[in-house]
């Protein structure tokens, strides 16, 4: 039971849900979440750790980059069953819609250039 309730958790928080819903588009580093939420660093980072530790999501390094991705399912059969329907859900909801149509101009070369100039 410990298990499912960790998977219920991580996915009850609104933030927690967008990453979901963006990571199904496309694997994504803190840098390009944090700026598609407009929240700090270390929130998003904390939410990752929460939907990693419940096994939702998984992550690389790549070099520099860390990239988060969504699971695949073998860690938890209800974080599987969960992002299965998931994917399906919340599609027409105006914030996720809106965060979607965003994506493809969240690119982490353009955030870390702002960042540094």
């Amino acid at each position: 039971m410990k298990d499912f309730i960790r998977v219920m958790k991580a996915l009850a928080e609104p933030s927690r849900v967008k990453i979901v819903k963006m990571l199904q588009r496309k694997s994504m580093c803190v840098c390009e979440l944090q700026d598609a939420l407009g929240i700090a660093q270390s929130s998003v980072s904390k939410h990752l750790k929460i939907l990693e530790d419940a096994g939702v999501v998984d992550h690389e390094k790549d070099g520099l980059w860390v990239n988060y991705y969504l699971a695949d399912g073998t860690r938890s059969p209800y974080a599987s069953t969960l992002l299965g329907n998931l994917r399906h859900w919340l599609e027409e909801d105006p914030e996720v819609r809106e965060l979607v149509e965003r994506l493809p101009g969240i690119r982490r070369e353009d955030i870390c250039c702002k960042r540094v100039a």
